[in-house]
């Protein structure tokens, strides 16, 4: 069910009405029941995916308590008592890792294998070999996991209510493309229920118009001009690639930004706060920056559960280092299995290496012109430098694998055709010049929110101190332009939102 179909439009306020009017008691199961049809409207085969890592994770937590408790009881060692618990962390490491291999990458493997012993001069008969990816299934993996190494680490108890603990693993607004929620926020919150609040409704309102705006008037829009270039590349040159990388820029943060705050806009109606997965990534003036605002929730999971177990930076500059790459390597491959999706994550990790290698170099270069850092030109340089580094990895990200992507870069570099800024051809591109005029407005309205939200001012609560006229004229201009002015229906292809495929 997408956030942006008629049947989401039915099935929310649906949701709501009926969790405010249920007693206590009932109010998370029906949430519960609620988030197992909201996924099952996909397919409803998956859903056994998704019950049964909740059951491993569960038991597989309650496992450790147990064995952690009855060493205390018996009086055994901290060796033997650790000894067991680590082995049910692995075991359920390994089932749910294991699931997630064999949907996820079992086909890229086995494509790699076959291609790789055909190098060889060994011939294999033709087998196609196919496996049905499950909408979501990265983020409740990877929010579930993280709720076990949370046990295991003692950072929070085992949760002995299975229907609260599954809720936590499939509370439907960040169900399907996160934010990648941690137990010591989302869990503890679902100690408890909730009555309607006047103010949660409507920041919650305020929050899933801004999110609906980002997606139906700046995704949805940047992408017909995206897949119209990158969907035929050989027969664009280089400035029509480099208007569609960008243009890619604002419609996968629009895409993805746009769900994450539609999800906490609902969940805000809810009375439940999700995290804020995205900070005004693009005014970031580094990548390592960049990362710290995009992506919030999967940047801190690999953090928390890859790098800082890896060693961190504590084991010297040459093994932090080789922390990152091993970190955005599998970043990449989190985002999809493909050659493309590693060189994406691995760019991005040289990125950061090459920044602390030149740090050096770079303060003598700054002292030798008189650079000032907290200069606005320095910091607008910065900044457009960062820019202009993402998108190129961006490039391998859109492109249909690793090859297609160098092929697109290629084009770039060869055929410029800078004439085409001139002509105004480079609109010709399947959206029309009132189109791009729309994109344009709405990408300079992003921009003055993202600018106002970098300096601390939060414009929804600023709305909210508004007289009602004004509030309520805000609404309906709003309302009104993205429902005649968005994009909708079924014909665009990005009417799904892109990291459901992750």
């Amino acid at each position: 069910m997408l956030f942006n179909s008629y049947s989401f439009f039915i099935f929310f306020p649906l949701t709501v009405l009926i969790y405010f009017i249920f007693p206590k008691r009932l109010k998370n199961f029906w949430l519960l029941l609620a988030s197992w049809y909201f996924y099952m409207g996909w397919d409803p085969r998956f859903i056994v995916l998704l019950i049964g890592s909740t059951l491993i994770t569960w038991v597989g937590a309650l496992g450790i308590e147990y064995v952690r408790e009855k060493a205390r009881n018996d009086g055994s060692t901290a060796y033997k008592s650790a000894k067991y618990d680590r082995a049910i962390l692995i075991l359920t490491l390994v089932i749910n890792f294991g699931v997630l291999f064999f949907f996820k990458y079992s086909v890229f493997v086995f494509n790699n294998i076959t291609l790789t012993l055909r190098a060889l001069g060994l011939t294999l008969p033709e087998t196609k070999f196919s496996v049905i990816l499950p909408v979501g299934i990265s983020f409740f993996t990877f929010q579930a996991v993280g709720y076990t190494i949370d046990v295991y680490r003692k950072d929070i108890y085992a949760e002995k209510n299975f229907l609260k603990y599954a809720l936590f693993v499939a509370f439907f607004p960040q169900l399907v493309a996160g934010p990648i929620e941690r137990s010591k926020n989302l869990l503890k919150q679902l100690d408890k229920t909730y009555s309607f609040n006047r103010d949660n409704f409507k920041e919650g309102l305020l929050l899933m118009l801004w999110g609906y705006f980002l997606k139906l008037m700046i995704a949805d829009r940047a992408a017909l001009y995206v897949n119209t270039v990158y969907g035929n590349f050989y027969t664009y040159t280089g400035v029509y690639i480099v208007m569609a990388t960008v243009l890619f820029a604002f419609q996968i943060y629009c895409d993805f930004a746009g769900y994450s705050i539609i999800a906490m806009g609902a969940s805000k109606i809810l009375g439940i706060n999700l995290m804020d997965n995205f900070n005004c990534p693009y005014f970031s003036r580094s990548v390592a920056e960049f990362w710290r605002r995009w992506h919030i929730s999967l940047s801190t999971w690999f953090r928390d559960y890859l790098y800082i177990p890896l060693g961190g930076n504590r084991r010297g500059k040459h093994r932090k280092w080789l922390n990152i790459m091993i970190v955005f390597v599998f970043s990449g491959l989190w985002h999809g299995a493909s050659w493309g999706f590693v060189a994406w994550g691995g760019l991005n990790g040289l990125y950061q290496v090459f920044g602390e290698l030149f740090r050096g170099m770079s303060k003598k270069v700054k002292a030798l012109l008189e650079i000032r850092e907290e200069s606005f030109s320095h910091k607008l340089f910065k900044a457009v430098f960062t820019f202009g580094l993402i998108n190129i990895s961006w490039i391998f990200f859109r492109a249909e694998g690793f090859m297609t992507a160098m092929r697109i870069g290629k084009q770039m570099l060869i055929h410029p055709n800078l004439s085409a800024l001139l002509s105004g051809s480079i609109f010709a591109c399947g959206m029309p010049i009132k189109e791009f005029f729309v994109l344009f407005v709405s990408i300079v309205l992003l921009l003055w929110a993202d600018y106002m939200k970098y300096k601390g001012i939060v414009l929804r609560k600023a709305l909210l101190r508004q007289d009602l006229w004004f509030r309520w004229l805000v609404y309906a201009g709003s309302v009104t332009v993205i429902a005649v002015m968005g994009i909708w229906g079924s014909s665009y292809d990005a009417s799904s939102f892109i990291y459901f495929q992750f």
